[in-house]
């Protein structure tokens, strides 16, 4: 198995949804990458930084494609580095799930998800790791995307520290211990 990780967080460029409930894949790696003490630059499709953890090197991807063109940085990182689909995870987030919720799985649908359905058609395949991170659906009716693209309500900026620990720990997890022991220590919580 290859010790090289593509860590992809998903979320739309600019200074007007850095704190958008959508841009939650963005967060996940910038507080991976902080942790790490190591910072992003500028590459072609996006923006990464690479940090080395226990012997695995993760490389950590936020494009710079919006949200409806993830797959194409997905794809070339991919390529460029010789990554394997099934060292690929892919950080969105789920209005599926309560807030904060994390659920990682081997593959599945895009679920409506742009970044998702834009992979997949990359891909040719819905079989690759994915993250979601509950972002809720407490949204009146018409107003989703407001919501997805709305910041985060002041009890969720209060609980989004703790929720971003625990989603790099699951990152973390994902490259060291694999998959199924990861979606069995971190689902659901």
């Amino acid at each position: 198995m290859s010790k090289k990780f593509l860590i992809v967080g998903l979320g739309n460029i600019g200074a007007e949804y850095v704190n958008t409930r959508h841009n939650i894949g963005f967060k996940v790696v910038d507080h991976l990458a902080k942790q790490e003490s190591v910072s992003f630059e500028t590459v072609k499709l996006g923006t990464l930084a690479e940090c080395k953890i226990k012997g695995r090197t993760l490389l950590l991807l936020k494009p710079n494609t919006y949200m409806n063109l993830s797959g194409k940085a997905l794809q070339y990182w991919m390529e460029k580095e010789k990554i394997a689909k099934e060292n690929v995870l892919v950080i969105t987030d789920d209005l599926n799930l309560p807030f904060g919720t994390i659920r990682i799985k081997p593959k599945g649908s895009d679920g409506g998800h742009n970044g998702l359905k834009s992979i997949q058609q990359t891909l040719n395949s819905a079989d690759y790791p994915r993250f979601r991170f509950g972002i809720s659906d407490e949204f009146k009716k018409g107003k989703q995307v407001d919501y997805v693209l709305g910041e985060w309500d002041d009890h969720e900026k209060a609980a989004l520290p703790e929720r971003l620990d625990m989603a790099t720990e699951a990152v973390k997890s994902f490259v060291l211990a694999g998959l199924g022991n990861t979606m069995s220590d971190f689902n659901g919580k």
